[in-house]
């Protein structure tokens, strides 16, 4: 038989006391398996190394199942998240965890009707009482009363200013282990949220705004903070790394970046470097959370040069994000936390520099002897 690609497959039977880095590696051997064994050794090998900038999006209802707490948190301690877009429901869901709340492992079968009598609410499985969501929204209402929070500001500050009284209540009750909120908060991780007003938290921003909060979340503000930090990536550290849990808005808010800094702004089209991605959507029904890399390469999202490496898992995020993590945190050494949060200023800074400068320049550029009429961007017009 002619030498074929490929890794032989050698089936051995599971050992009892396995550990997951030689699950992974040695019996994750196709299918979907077989894309989890190669982003776990893309992000350990080449992603979750310096520099590599990492921005990851988070959608589906990953906190309420702790994953913010068991998961993304280490993740953020050990500096291999450095930005993050969400859904503002995995951030409110977040809190219930910081604020001692309890939450519970349930049956996706169970009485609606009943439920809502009884004033449980259920999340598929997860189940947990209608008092959880009252007085978390209490206690967002009482500290977005406070001053700094009486302002324009894009989302990463205000997650920031609510990570601290958020990390200040978890010292008070003891809690344990910090939520995703308060870790970001404690380690610069910047985290906006693409659609702030679609979540209860967005929904208690807009009741304060009825009784003269001055509060006004600008998206305007991230779409520039967010094309900052991925037109700095490559100043600042070498690459720019996707890493997509599930699809949506946030998705699309951290790939539009790159498109955001060539198309609109008309500065250099590169494309982020890495792209992982953990979804169940298909790609043929034409939605965001389906596309692929070979998609986004044509929106210039992502750099044609690393097509190769970019991987697309079709599993459930809550199947892949804690066996990720257990992997990564064996094989890799802690990167240095980068903070962008407190760099937000300097790296927008230097794109409005770059911005308006492009802007100014003739739209036209030399090919050989010829002057080729050309988009602010560089790319040729073609009649």
């Amino acid at each position: 038989m002619s030498k074929l690609q490929g890794k032989k497959i050698t089936p051995m039977p599971i050992s009892a006391g396995i550990t997951v880095v030689d699950l992974i590696n040695e019996y994750f051997t196709a299918y979907n398996s077989a894309r989890l064994r190669e982003a776990c050794k893309l992000l350990s090998q080449d992603i979750f190394q310096a520099g590599v900038t990492v921005g990851v999006s988070l959608s589906g209802a990953m906190t309420p199942a702790g994953f913010g707490v068991s998961a993304l948190a280490p993740l953020i301690r050990h500096g291999f998240i450095d930005w993050m877009i969400s859904t503002g429901a995995n951030l409110y869901h977040d809190v219930h965890y910081a604020l001692g709340f309890e939450l519970f492992a349930g049956s996706p079968f169970l009485d609606d009707v009943k439920l809502r009598e009884e004033g449980t609410i259920r999340i598929y499985d997860i189940i947990f009482g209608y008092d959880v969501l009252l007085e978390t929204d209490a206690f967002i209402r009482k500290v977005l009363q406070a001053e700094p929070f009486q302002k324009r500001m894009g989302t990463a500050e205000f997650h920031y200013l609510l990570g601290k009284y958020v990390r200040e209540v978890e010292k008070q009750l003891g809690v344990q282990h910090s939520c995703l909120l308060a870790t970001a908060y404690e380690y610069g991780v910047p985290i906006y949220t693409s659609s702030p007003g679609d979540s209860s938290i967005g929904m208690n921003v807009a009741a304060l705004a009825l009784e003269g909060s001055r509060l006004v979340l600008d998206p305007a503000i991230d779409v520039n903070e967010t094309s900052a930090i991925a037109y700095g990536a490559r100043e600042t550290d070498g690459k720019s790394a996707a890493v997509i849990l599930g699809g949506g808005s946030p998705k699309n808010f951290l790939l539009q970046t790159q498109p955001q800094i060539h198309e609109v702004l008309g500065l250099e089209e590169r494309g982020h470097n890495f792209f992982v991605q953990f979804t169940d959507a298909r790609p043929d029904t034409g939605g965001l959370s389906g596309a692929t890399p070979a998609e986004a390469v044509s929106w210039g999202k992502i750099d044609p040069d690393e097509l190769p490496s970019t991987i697309v898992c079709y599993t459930d995020s809550t199947i892949a994000i804690p066996l990720v993590t257990a992997y990564v945190l064996n094989q890799c050494q802690a990167r240095p936390v980068k903070r962008l949060y407190d760099r937000r200023e300097a790296l927008l800074e230097t794109l409005q520099k770059d911005y308006l400068a492009a802007k100014d320049k003739p739209v036209v550029k030399e090919e050989g002897t010829e002057e080729v009429p050309s988009y602010r961007c560089g790319t040729p017009i073609k009649r």
